[in-house]
């Protein structure tokens, strides 16, 4: 029996329980005179029963899938041939799966060995035990624990406390996920880049301008040292998101302020669902958005500048040079993208700004844009804060607009009309293609993402600092 119809027998079986147990809560309440006598409601009880019909039997899966493999390879690995334990791991780990592929029907045991025909049997009479016995312990516990529920359900016991605090650990549980997984990443990419480290210097890493990650195989190969400074990269990505969000901000903000404050119920019901659209365009999209109408519109309009400076004698314009994949058109465009996250954020903190606000400001004589900018603004300032931060760490992890637009070239420049690189992008290249996982060339990419990490860490702690300055001065 597989899972999945292992879970829909569990999940039957709790429903089943449940409405016995609400029909068994008014059996036991009708000789003390009727639910009312009863300590808790008649759906607590059914709870309590279903919890208990449910619980025992997940744990029975859950420890049954981590450890059985454990203890199944334990037990084949003690009737291998003498020889093959004398091997070492990775030797040793490559004769077991080759017992387990003969074990499945793949191969055949003369080409394995007869001697591993021992092993062999025992894998499969194991394997065929544990998909009979777990299917029967689970539904045995499952009806073992809808019983005991069954008779716990008494006039005098108050089922609730038990149910709630079912769920309170249920609910603690799930709010730990994330607090965990924040923490595995981290660990996971904080390790890593610590080994990349022991390859790399890490002043080389954080103050060096040259990113050429390049690694050779041998070592008369050029190139065979690389390059690890991470300086361009990080000019890249700022550059990249600035233009982003010097677009992207004044844009969907004063669209926020025009939905909110100004446009009839019929235009913001035109307009709102059309900025909103742009959040659901894929990225790639845009990326060829970028790459086949606004990279070449660049070009050309600089081509334009640079010939009539050229004609008219200025010799900045005449030496303009545009780049065919420019920040200007990936960050263009990624403005684009991003103003959704912006505008519709802004637009409802503004409209969150109590009414007696506009009132009161009203009532002093204030126009509706002085009201707009001394009152309203400054109320939802936290709300546009968080808005604008969602927008630049959306900007910030992009990747593939600055692949198609802007390029693979790891320039240190503020020029936006060259091509430069992202951090997101370079972690993708780094992890493409076969290479070793403990060079420095693949380890380079958790560093990367752990200077990543630091940096939005960097920027959530700042914009908390704003939010609390104008929460506490207007709650």
């Amino acid at each position: 029996m597989n899972l999945s119809t292992l879970f829909l027998i569990i999940v039957a079986g709790t429903v089943v329980a449940y409405f016995l147990g609400h029909r068994r809560s008014f059996a036991v309440a009708k000789p003390v005179g009727g639910v009312r006598n009863l300590a808790t409601l008649p759906s607590y009880y059914a709870s309590m029963m279903g919890l208990w019909a449910l619980v025992p039997a997940l744990m029975v899966v859950l420890l049954w899938s981590v450890l059985d493999s454990a203890i199944i390879d334990s037990l084949v690995k003690s009737t291998m041939p003498s020889e093959a334990k004398q091997l070492d791991d990775d030797s040793f780990g490559l004769i077991y799966n080759q017992v387990e592929n003969v074990a499945v029907g793949i191969g055949s045991i003369d080409a394995l060995g007869r001697e591993y025909e021992p092993a062999v049997e025992r894998l499969r009479n194991l394997n065929a035990l544990s998909d009979k016995a777990m299917p029967i312990l689970t539904i045995v516990v499952l009806l073992l624990g809808a019983a005991l529920g069954f008779k716990g359900i008494k006039a005098t016991h108050n089922a609730r406390y038990a149910v709630e605090r079912a769920f309170n650990i249920f609910l603690f549980v799930c709010s730990s996920i994330a607090i965990f997984t924040t923490f595995g990443i981290v660990a996971s990419v904080l390790f890593e880049s610590i080994n990349f480290f022991q390859k790399v210097p890490f002043f080389d890493f954080v103050f060096g301008t040259h990113w050429s990650p390049q690694i050779a195989i041998r070592a008369d190969q050029a190139g065979a040292s690389g390059s690890f400074g991470v300086i361009p990269l990080i000019a890249g990505t700022l550059l990249i998101s600035v233009i982003a969000l010097s677009i992207a901000v004044p844009v969907g903000l004063m669209s926020a302020i025009y939905l909110s404050e100004y446009a009839t119920t019929r235009a913001r019901g035109i307009i709102k669902p059309a900025l909103e659209v742009l959040a659901g365009v894929p990225t790639v999209v845009y990326g060829f958005f970028a790459a086949l109408t606004v990279a070449p519109a660049v070009r050309r309009v600089g081509d334009s500048l640079r010939d009539w400076g050229a004609n008219n004698g200025i010799d900045w314009l005449a030496n303009l040079a545009v780049s065919s994949e420019s920040a200007l058109a990936a960050g263009m465009v990624m403005g684009v993208m991003i103003i959704p996250f912006v505008s519709s954020i802004s637009d409802d903190v503004i409209n969150a700004v109590p009414q007696s606000l506009r009132d009161g400001s009203f009532g002093l004589g204030a126009t509706q844009s002085e009201t707009i900018k001394r009152v309203i603004f400054p109320a939802a300032l936290p709300g546009i804060v968080g808005g604008i931060l969602l927008a630049a760490s959306r900007a910030i992890g992009e990747t593939m607009i600055v692949v198609m637009a802007a390029g693979l070239a790891a320039n240190l420049t503020i020029n936006p009309l060259e091509a430069v690189t992202t951090v997101t992008v370079q972690i993708v290249t780094l992890l493409v293609g076969d290479q070793e996982f403990d060079s420095a060339k693949t380890l380079a990419a958790f560093a990367l993402g752990l200077f990543l990490f630091v940096i939005t860490l960097c920027l959530n702690v700042i914009a908390l600092k704003v939010v609390k300055r104008y929460r506490e001065q207007y709650d």
